[in-house]
């Protein structure tokens, strides 16, 4: 399986310059830019400040995915039902157990198996036997990140690859170009021992020259990029193509022009083609597109995750001020036998903050933040993950989607309410939602200013729950504090 930008020796310089990036976004290296500011003091215990330090992080999508990817080494179990909605329901539903039973090209399955794979994930198994289907069927799926949807729409190109053809002949458009550098991964790690199968990439950077005969017979790019190959550039003729692979398309219509742009790619593609979309989320917006560019296709959902505060013990602690919720915090630290916090803070001014205290009393702490890469994100993560940090201290962009088995508190430093100043019900649910999964027990403690109470209190009516009022000095209450 061979990656390349473009074919010949003039390719070969910016072929290596990519992979370098490529390379980069795994291992990130060791002198990160933009940590200075955010983990450590400066020389004199201050902390650099900005504007936007007093501004909520936003959560962004392609980010998130893209880091949901990185630090995600293996499938997740997911515990989600899969409901099927076939184009003809009459048709028998099948599903696989093993990849022997979708009867696939030798060089594959050694492929699949020298990836780790060793039997398909829930949604693969109802996927896979309507992507390998003979006459191709459309797809419209649900799926969050970790649950093995790339591998199964790779291998649903790689599948469809007649290698003896020197041309395009599957297309993929992701909406970032570290999210297609992600998905050529796979194809070249699934691919590896389909030895004339070459995959291209139709990314900013990668300038093609003129009159070049592109004979690699996968592509994956962003939708402008490829809407220039192959409309203005006439470098892929989308009447030969064979798959059709739309992902992340929530990112996707998140972005301006990218969803006009896929639009007038799928228009030119033949009848023939088999389309595939993919969505982490299925709200209105990405259901009205999905159904716009997919024509008659069958339909995987995942029943919406439903987090559960059964089994977290909420407490809240009144304080005047941040020092109070922080000596409060630290009576909570000491006194409880811990694995792993996560702390929220709203802003990344107060997140800094913290950090520096913490750091100056001696605790293991990393900060992650709005500011830093995607790559230095994943970073800190996977040592939190590693246990190195024992407490990860986080704006919004780590109330979601990272799941640390070790992590048994999650604390509020500031709760999290929206721009009216009301409470943020869902944000509420996903940030102590970092505890108590995986079937354990979890605790959670809200660090609130008296004139906050209230939103607390809307809170508790919300989710019809018990939060309990903890006294910070009394250190024999917290000791009985169990999981």
């Amino acid at each position: 399986m061979a990656s390349l930008l473009w074919g010949g020796d003039a390719g070969a310089a910016e072929s290596e310059r990519l992979n370098r990036h490529f390379s980069n976004l795994i291992h990130p290296p060791k002198n990160l830019r933009g940590i200075k500011n955010t983990t450590v003091p400066n020389v004199d215990g201050s902390v650099n400040n900005t504007e936007e330090d007093d501004e909520e992080d936003v959560v962004d999508l392609a980010a998130n995915s893209l880091l949901n990817k990185l630090i995600r080494q293996s499938l997740v179990e997911s515990s989600h039902r899969v409901e099927v909605l076939q184009k003809d329901p009459s048709s028998p539903l099948y599903s696989v157990k093993t990849f022997e039973e979708l009867r696939l090209k030798e060089e594959l399955l050694k492929g699949i198996y020298a990836m780790g794979f060793n039997r398909p994930s829930k949604i693969q198994e109802m996927a896979l036997p309507m992507m390998l289907a003979h006459p191709p069927q459309n797809l419209i799926a649900q799926s969050q990140s970790g649950t093995g949807k790339t591998a199964a729409f790779v291998l649903a190109m790689l599948s469809r690859v007649n290698a003896l053809e020197l041309f395009p002949q599957c297309l993929c458009l992701a909406p970032t170009y570290e999210l297609a550098l992600q998905t050529g991964r796979v194809v070249e790690r699934m691919g590896r021992f389909c030895v004339d199968v070459q995959v291209m990439y139709a990314i900013r950077g990668n300038r093609i020259p003129r009159g070049t005969d592109i004979t690699k017979q996968i592509i994956i790019g962003t939708p402008g990029t490829v809407l220039d190959w192959c409309f203005k550039r006439k470098l892929i003729d989308l009447t030969k193509i064979r798959v059709f692979v739309l992902d992340e398309a929530d990112v996707m219509i998140d972005t301006q022009g990218f969803s006009d742009q896929s639009i007038r790619i799928q228009r030119a593609l033949p009848s023939g083609c088999q389309m595939l979309l993919f969505s982490a989320t299925f709200e209105d917006s990405v259901w009205q597109f999905a159904e716009r560019i997919i024509p008659d296709p069958n339909v995987i959902k995942l029943r919406k995750e439903e987090l559960t505060l059964n089994n977290i013990r909420q407490y809240y602690v009144l304080c005047g001020n941040r020092k109070d919720k922080y000596q409060a915090l630290c009576n909570i630290y000491g006194g409880i036998t811990i694995g792993q916090a996560i702390i929220f803070c709203q802003t990344r001014r107060n997140a800094k903050w913290l950090t520096v205290e913490m750091m100056q009393d001696g605790h293991q702490v990393s900060l992650l933040s709005g500011e830093l890469t995607v790559d230095q994100r994943a970073a800190i993560i996977q040592r939190f993950r590693d246990g190195k940090e024992k407490v990860l201290i986080t704006t919004n962009v780590c109330a979601r989607g990272i799941d640390v088995k070790q992590v048994t508190i999650v604390v509020n430093f500031d709760l999290p309410v929206n721009q009216a100043e009301e409470p943020d019900y869902e944000t509420y649910l996903h940030r102590i939602g970092r505890t108590g999964r995986f079937g354990k027990k979890g605790l959670a403690f809200n660090m609130i200013e008296v004139d906050k109470l209230p939103l607390l209190m809307k809170i508790q009516d919300h989710f019809n729950s018990n939060i309990k009022q903890l006294d910070p000095e009394d250190m024999d209450e917290i000791e009985k504090i169990e999981y």
